[in-house]
């Protein structure tokens, strides 16, 4: 098998600098990385992972590797690669790492192709794009799946429709489910990066800003409250009764897409869904808007439907397009509709910290389901609510809390 397919292996050294910095500051996965490299409870599985090409991300394919996996590594967004982190991935830890950033579609999905080449026992994914692609197209491969871990909402989503239609044929630890990762990547994390994004691509001031977010769920909750605490003048849209009402016992404007289309100034979609801005919304959008996504998928804005209703477009950079729509009305598109925190200028992503407690979800789950993936059903699965408690003392512990 080729070893890895990355944009210029000499950015190497660079990368190796990242990815150690990035593990100074996740003290907690580095504990488990030793106790990974001492026990060695993955010796010989072979897990491929699909997931955002990071400083942090290399961190967790390092603990995996040192616990005994043979892991191998592709990018879960074209965007979101950190070119030099992949090089040394592939040079100086001997980790397969197929990223590039900015891959276009055919090479996303023989990146894709190129994991599951290594006939997995384990599958790793944030958007559950792997899985898709082993449950559809090498379906010769599932007999020798053990079990996986999911990253994201949307791909939680994802394979609960996959196990309701009987697609699913393996046991998946949801890990976005679990209340750490609620409380600490989601809300706060995804909060904080969204914004860092936005506010990256347009030097906007928030503060008088109208925003509207789209979903309150945890991500939803992080963008609105960390938009009130930066002086912005926030709206909520929630289709689900009880998240729109906790929404309004929060102190937020609730109302739909449409009564509050003219009212916003930026829109901000964090759903996991599909079509949550669509053509209705770009005839009736002012003048000004801006619109962003902090969705793992390019589909809650319809970005074609963008293209069709425009008059001109134009890119001034990576993160920022305009659009023309009838009547001269300009509306300004950030990251392509991709993941804000992850796709838009100068993307940092979610905090070291909130990466490291997600990532040492990610790694417990998958110990956890290397030891007794024989007891779980197919489907999604929750994360053991004793990993989630261990981690919770662990990070207070990291935290310096009294307790």
């Amino acid at each position: 098998m080729k070893k890895g397919d990355v944009k210029d292996i000499s950015l190497a050294d660079a990368g190796k600098r990242k990815i150690e910095w990035a593990a100074q500051q996740m003290p907690v996965l580095e504990i488990i990385r030793k106790r990974f490299a001492k026990e060695q409870p993955l010796k010989g599985l072979r897990a491929s992972a699909c997931l955002h090409v990071t400083s942090e991300t290399a961190n967790l394919a390092i603990a995996l590797r040192d616990g005994g996996a043979e892991v191998v590594l592709c990018a879960s967004n074209p965007l979101s690669t950190q070119d030099e982190v992949a090089a040394s991935l592939n040079r100086d830890y001997n980790i397969p790492t197929y990223a590039i950033k900015g891959e276009d579609n055919q090479t996303y999905y023989s990146h894709l192709s190129a994991a599951l080449e290594h006939k997995p026992q384990f599958t790793m994914d944030d958007g559950a794009d792997l899985v898709t692609m082993l449950l559809t197209k090498r379906t010769d491969l599932v007999p020798n799946v053990i079990a996986g871990t999911e990253e994201t909402t949307t791909g939680v989503i994802r394979l609960r429709a996959m196990a309701k239609d009987g697609t699913l044929k393996y046991p998946i630890i949801a890990v976005n489910d679990a209340q750490t990762k609620h409380f600490f990547d989601n809300r706060y994390g995804t909060g904080q990066s969204t914004l860092d994004g936005v506010i990256r691509a347009t030097n906007l001031l928030l503060a008088g800003l109208k925003v509207v977010v789209a979903g309150y769920g945890w991500c939803g909750r992080g963008v609105a409250h960390y938009l009130r605490q930066l002086g912005g003048k926030v709206a909520v849209v929630e289709i689900d009764e009880l998240k729109a009402f906790e929404a309004a016992l929060d102190g937020f404007r609730v109302g739909t897409i449409e009564s509050l289309t003219e009212w916003g100034e930026v829109f901000i979609t964090a759903t996991g869904h599909a079509d949550i801005l669509t053509s209705s919304f770009f005839d009736a959008v002012p003048d000004g808007a801006v619109l962003a996504n902090c969705g793992h998928f390019p589909w809650e804005i319809d970005v074609p439907a963008l293209h069709k209703a425009a008059t001109a477009s134009v890119r001034l950079d990576d993160a920022i397009e305009q659009f023309t729509l009838p009547g001269g009305r300009v509306v300004t598109l950030l990251a392509e509709g991709r993941m804000m925190n992850l796709a838009g200028r100068e993307p940092k992503g979610n905090s070291i910290e909130s990466m490291d407690l997600g990532f040492l979800l990610q790694s417990l789950s998958l110990e956890r389901v290397a030891t007794a993936a024989a007891t779980l059903k197919p489907g999604a699965q929750p994360v053991p609510d004793d990993i989630d408690r261990d981690i919770a003392r662990q990070m207070l512990a990291a935290m310096g809390a009294d307790r």
